[in-house]
């Protein structure tokens, strides 16, 4: 195995998630991480967000990732390997009101991660930019919508029925990839 400082932030949210789901824990990566993962680290995040999607207790998390040398410190768990750091933010999986339209995978040589899909990441991001003006979260919606393909009839759909369609509408054009 390499050496966790060595990983990317996708390889170590794969191995963690794998590690996880083998002590019965299943996980979905959501936030910053996604953001990262998606704009190939145009946009760094050092924190893995992880959301628990079956029954479990922060006892069994706290011991399942014990194993993997990652210590529970306040509500972060931390590995002196990496600077990376865990947090499992308090579900249930959802966007808004809504839960993820889809769950994307990716494999990496550490494992399977699953995480929110590219237009569930951008509407994640819009989230924070709808309600608190995050004009960062807007660039971040904007930077996966440039490097992935995402769905703006769905991206409008959630828009409209979260109460922000003249939000959307004044940054629909922001989302459209450039011509190359």
């Amino acid at each position: 195995m390499i050496p966790l400082s060595e990983l990317s932030i996708g390889e170590l949210a794969a191995f963690v998630a794998d590690h996880l789901r083998n002590k019965g824990i299943d996980v979905v990566l959501v936030g910053g991480a996604c953001i990262s993962i998606y704009s190939e680290n145009k946009y760094s995040s050092f924190d893995l967000d992880f959301i628990t999607t079956g029954m479990t207790t922060r006892q069994k998390i706290r011991s399942a990732l014990a194993k993997i040398n990652f210590v529970e410190e306040q509500r972060y768990f931390k590995n002196p390997e990496t600077d990376y750091f865990i947090e499992f933010p308090s579900g249930p999986l959802a966007i808004g009101d809504e839960p993820p339209a889809e769950i994307a995978t990716l494999r990496y040589s550490t494992g399977s991660l699953r995480l929110l899909s590219p237009t569930d990441s951008v509407k994640d991001r819009l989230a924070a930019y709808y309600h608190w003006k995050d004009q960062q979260s807007l660039e971040q919606a904007i930077l996966v919508a440039h490097n992935h393909l995402v769905d703006l009839g769905e991206i409008s759909r959630w828009s409209i029925h979260e109460g922000f369609t003249d939000t959307f509408n004044s940054i629909r054009a922001k989302l459209t990839p450039p011509c190359p």
